[in-house]
C-alpha cells in the first residue's frame, strides 16, 4: 500500500494488522484516481469509514485543500494519524466517531469517499444522509466502493449517478451533485 503520486508519491503507508480493516487495493485505488484526476486539486475531501486513510491521503498528496477522516475504530483512527504523519500531510483532520452521525454536521465537501464494510447497509445509509443533509457542494463527487453484486440507490435531484465501473469483484460508483 503506497501513495501513487503527488507530494507524498511512493511513500508506503502503514497497513492494518488482522482483518478488521479492509484497505482498498492499489489497483482499485489507481482506477479511482484515474476517474477523478481532474477533480481533486483545491477540493475539500471527506474520507468516511477511513480505515487506513489511504483515499484521503492520496487526494491530499494530489493537491486537495483539506481532508477529514472519520472512523469509529480507535485502531483505524491511530492508523490514519500515523499515515498522515508518515506522509507529512498536515491538512488532514481525524475524527473518531460514528460515520453516519458525522454526516449530520454543518460541513460540506467537494469530494466524498465511501468505502464502508461490505456486509452492511452503511453505504446506503451514508448516501441517504449525504442527500438529506446536502453534504456535497455543487459539482462535487461521491465515490463509492462496494462488492459487484450490491445495488446502490438512485439519488434524488440534484444528485445523480454518473457511472459505474467494475474491477474484478469490486464496483466503483460515482455520483455527482449538479
Amino acid at each position: 500500500m503506497r501513495v501513487i503520486t503527488g507530494t507524498a508519491r511512493g511513500r508506503k503507508l502503514i497497513e492494518p494488522e488482522g482483518m478488521d480493516i479492509r484497505p482498498t487495493t492499489d489497483v482499485v485505488k489507481e482506477a479511482v484516481f484515474n476517474i477523478i484526476q481532474f477533480d481533486i486539486e483545491g477540493r475539500r475531501v471527506l474520507d468516511l469509514f477511513a480505515g487506513t486513510g489511504q483515499l484521503g491521503i492520496e487526494a491530499l498528496s494530489r493537491g486537495a485543500e483539506s481532508a477529514v477522516f472519520v472512523d469509529q475504530s480507535k485502531a483505524a483512527v491511530k492508523l490514519v494519524k500515523d499515515n498522515l504523519k508518515k506522509t507529512q500531510l498536515e491538512n488532514g483532520r481525524v475524527v473518531q466517531g460514528d460515520s453516519i452521525s458525522y454526516l449530520g454536521g454543518r460541513e460540506k465537501f467537494d469530494l466524498i469517499f465511501l468505502d464502508p464494510p461490505y456486509q452492511t447497509t452503511l453505504l446506503e445509509s451514508s448516501l441517504q444522509n449525504i442527500v438529506k443533509f446536502d453534504k456535497l457542494n455543487t459539482g462535487g463527487i461521491i465515490v463509492c466502493e462496494s462488492p459487484v453484486g450490491k445495488e446502490l440507490p438512485e439519488l434524488k435531484e440534484p444528485y445523480q449517478c454518473l457511472k459505474t465501473y467494475r474491477y474484478g469483484k469490486v464496483k466503483i460508483t460515482v455520483y455527482t451533485r449538479a
